[in-house]
């Protein structure tokens, strides 16, 4: 099941809104925890590039940093917006390639005199493999403060995996890397809880 934003009515007028009033505005937000994969800018840049950030003039420079935690527990998710479009996040994981994440959230869309704007974004619900977690901090008007959230981590091995976490904004025009998505990634290694099985939702590690 797929939920579209535009489904929601003040979702639909207040993104509508803010975009009239705010045609040339942009969104960035810094990935606190788990640590960035690579190093981020002020605003959290360079972000633009699917899947994972940096773009074609900055592919960012890798802090290599990596999250250790258990399969099975909750991993602490804790986002900074930098700069305010309604919108919503997601995570998800992949085992073995970044190839496994899922594309970005397809985005329902209208014209502008500067080209297409989004409206809404479609959110995974219930979210399945490789997605953990879909419409997260789901917002309408600007944070005042950092975004908190434990998402479940499935009780897997692999020694690097690759955590998404990008943010979907409405009422924005098209990024020419990104389109309407900003993306990061953090490094992680699991170890599989043995008192609790493998979860095969998710590929075997390749070694």
């Amino acid at each position: 099941m797929r939920i579209d934003l535009s489904n929601i009515p003040a979702i639909w007028c207040c993104a509508a809104l803010l975009g009239a009033f705010a045609p040339g505005a942009i969104a960035h937000f810094r990935l606190l925890e788990p640590a960035s994969w690579i190093e981020e800018g002020p605003l959290g840049d360079p972000q633009w590039r699917p899947p994972c950030g940096g773009s074609s003039a900055d592919p960012g420079k890798p802090t290599g940093a990596v999250t250790k935690i258990q399969g099975g527990e909750k991993l602490h998710i804790r986002i900074r917006e930098m700069a305010f479009h309604p919108g919503f996040y997601r995570v998800a994981l992949a085992v073995n390639s970044r190839d496994e994440l899922p594309k970005d959230p397809e985005a329902r869309t209208e014209p502008s005199a500067n080209g297409d704007r989004s409206v809404s974004g479609a959110i995974q619900y219930p979210p399945s493999p490789p997605v953990l977690a879909d419409g997260l901090f789901l917002h309408i008007a600007p944070f005042d403060k950092d975004q908190e959230a434990d998402v479940a981590v499935p009780n897997i091995n692999c020694a690097k995996c690759t955590l998404q976490v990008i943010e979907f904004m409405a009422a924005h025009g098209r990024n020419k890397e990104g389109d309407f998505t900003y993306h990061h990634c953090a490094e992680l290694q699991i170890r599989a809880n043995p008192n609790m099985p493998i979860d095969a939702r998710f590929p075997a590690e390749k070694k």
